[in-house]
């Protein structure tokens, strides 16, 4: 199976990573800056549970990319899918499998709008990992979990060529019957925490010791009647093992795009955000949420100072500003 990885990041350079480890014939769709660095220093891994030194992996770049590709695997952010299809068309053929491990729903309409319905699969992966300053990819966790399967919940001939080929690897490949009730939780999961950090600009913990986990459970419950709205109810283990993470005391949790708007750096807010309030409009139920309408706004109106509400005051103040406010994030 020829396999395209679309990015060679953290994400797509680990996994893409292990499957070259394991002997299969992968190439990197990649920019010509990663394309020169990969070429001078090797795609190099560092992990707990082993090491990758690949001195050679195979890239190549959008506009020399002509040949077609079994499974092309999506690793690119969300603010990058449009370019991301752009530039892998030419390697789609009729019988081409497109794997995405975007974070939300939206792409999934993207994709089948572009490619058709048939070519896409659903998926999604578990793992910390990031790019040290010289570009090697580092693993932060024991986590790197890749869920994959057809949407209708088939175990088709195809997509069990497929997990023969991932489940070879060194990293746990998951072939699931119910990939869009997986993907609707972890939706569910990110616009709650992306939403209530962003806001609050803290971690879970301080919310909590402000006396505010009311918004975190709050826009929890409002993400979930979505979901459930749109015929994937999160499961009862989901909702009591998601309900305790969002309470925690002390939770030092924060969101990616918390720290990405702390450090400056381009997020995709409206990710999450705008799948909400599509999904809300479709159904014609929480569009008019004050929770949802002011946590899941807040993150494109606020500063990106990067300074984080952590005593209680000041919390309290945005707390108190948001309750006897609560149409505040609708200009």
């Amino acid at each position: 199976m020829r396999v395209l990885v679309v990015g060679a990041g953290a994400i797509g350079g680990y996994f893409g990573g292990r499957l070259v480890e394991a002997g299969h014939d992968v190439s990197f769709l990649v920019r010509s800056r990663r394309a020169a660095e990969l070429a001078r220093t090797g795609l190099v891994i560092r992990s707990r549970l082993g090491d990758i030194d690949l001195s050679a992996p195979q890239t190549v770049t959008a506009d020399v990319l002509r040949q077609p590709f079994d499974l092309v695997i999506l690793s690119c952010k969300a603010y990058d899918l449009d370019d991301a299809m752009a530039s892998v068309a030419p390697a789609v053929r009729p019988e081409t499998m497109i794997l995405p491990l975007l974070d939300g729903m939206r792409h999934l309409d993207a994709l089948e709008a572009r490619f058709g319905a048939n070519h896409v699969l659903g998926g999604q992966c578990l793992i910390s990992a990031a790019l040290d300053p010289d570009g090697r990819i580092l693993h932060l966790s024991d986590n790197h979990i890749l869920s994959f399967g057809e949407r209708d919940g088939s175990r088709s001939a195809r997509v069990e060529a497929v997990a023969s080929v991932l489940s070879s690897a060194r990293f746990e490949a998951r072939l699931s019957e119910a990939i869009l009730q997986e993907m609707w939780e972890k939706w569910v999961f990110i616009a709650t925490g992306a939403g209530i950090t962003c806001l609050m600009r803290a971690a879970i913990g301080d919310i909590v010791a402000a006396g505010a986990a009311q918004l975190a459970t709050g826009l929890f419950d409002e993400c979930t009647t979505i979901a459930t709205s749109r015929g994937f109810p999160p499961r009862p283990e989901f909702l009591e093992r998601t309900r305790l993470m969002l309470t925690a005391p002390g939770s030092p949790l924060t969101a990616s795009m918390l720290r990405d708007i702390e450090r400056g750096r381009r997020s995709r807010p409206t990710t999450s955000s705008a799948t909400c309030f599509a999904a809300a409009a479709r159904t014609e139920m929480a569009a008019r949420s004050s929770t949802s309408r002011s946590v899941m706004s807040k993150p494109t109106r606020l500063d990106a100072q990067g300074t984080r509400l952590r005593h209680k005051r000041a919390l309290n103040a945005c707390y108190n500003a948001c309750d006897q406010n609560p149409r505040r994030g609708e200009r």
